[in-house]
């Protein structure tokens, strides 16, 4: 379904200077109906990885080939079209202040569809039942909890009905037992739709309760790409470091 291949990327500081190089050869896959966790320290590329799928960033060298299309390659007509197949929660939730829960949630369907009001309207009362927010359509966003906000972000990123969805730190900023509940909602959705889902989270004791398989990303490089159980019992130092949350070792 996903498919990176020798990916590489830098950046020239504004100041001028060497590139910095934020991603280095990587190539991993992602099988259609995967839950795929992507995890390593901060500035290790994970995010920028996300944004190449989706065509929002074009890699240096190499090329990410998405439901069988080269994204690197694809004109922007094209990408608009490939970009009907994605969903995606954003680290902030990037909810629109100035419209109601309803109205963020119908956004893609308003923006990327010609469904009637009807049809959205129903759609929208069925994703809100779904993550538990029943009512909630009249609210605004500055009125919601750190995890109501979440949970809206999910209904906009699946009320497409997306084969792909990306998810950049759903939980981020939540309290332990919030963030379990937006997994195990996340994995839910994945269950029910099939979808092919890529997952940014720095939460691993609940990332790896709900993945099928890991990607460990390491100052640009994929240093390891494996089931969530070969994750947890990975003898390289830097995955047994970081996936097991030891305090020494060389990270």
């Amino acid at each position: 379904m996903i498919s990176i291949e020798g990916v590489s990327k830098s950046f020239r500081p504004t100041g001028g200077g060497p590139p910095n190089q934020v991603l280095r050869s990587v190539s991993l896959d992602v099988p259609r109906g995967c839950l795929y966790g992507l995890i390593g320290p901060g500035a290790s590329g994970k995010s920028i990885l996300l944004k190449m799928i989706t065509g929002l960033m074009k890699p240096d060298h190499g090329r990410i080939v998405v439901d069988g299309e080269d994204v690197t390659t694809a004109s922007e007509l094209d990408l608009q079209r490939l970009r009907l197949k994605f969903g995606m929660l954003f680290q902030n939730n990037a909810l629109f202040d100035h419209l109601t829960v309803g109205d963020n949630i119908a956004f893609p369907l308003r923006r990327l569809t010609d469904l009637p009001e009807d049809e959205i309207k129903k759609r929208v009362d069925e994703r809100l039942a779904h993550v538990a927010l029943t009512g909630f359509d009249t609210r605004m966003p500055a009125g919601l909890s750190g995890g109501q906000k979440k949970r809206v972000g999910v209904a906009r990123a699946t009320i497409t009905q997306a084969s792909i969805v990306l998810y950049d730190e759903p939980a981020a900023g939540l309290d332990p037992v919030t963030s379990q509940k937006i997994f195990d909602l996340l994995r839910e959705e994945q269950q029910a739709s099939n979808a092919t889902v890529v997952m940014v989270s720095s939460d691993l004791d609940r990332l790896l309760t709900v993945t099928d398989r890991v990607g460990m990303m390491y100052r640009g490089e994929l240093i390891f790409d494996g089931t969530t159980a070969e994750a947890k019992s990975s003898t390289e130092p830097r995955v047994k470091q970081f996936v097991h949350g030891l305090t020494e070792g060389p990270l």
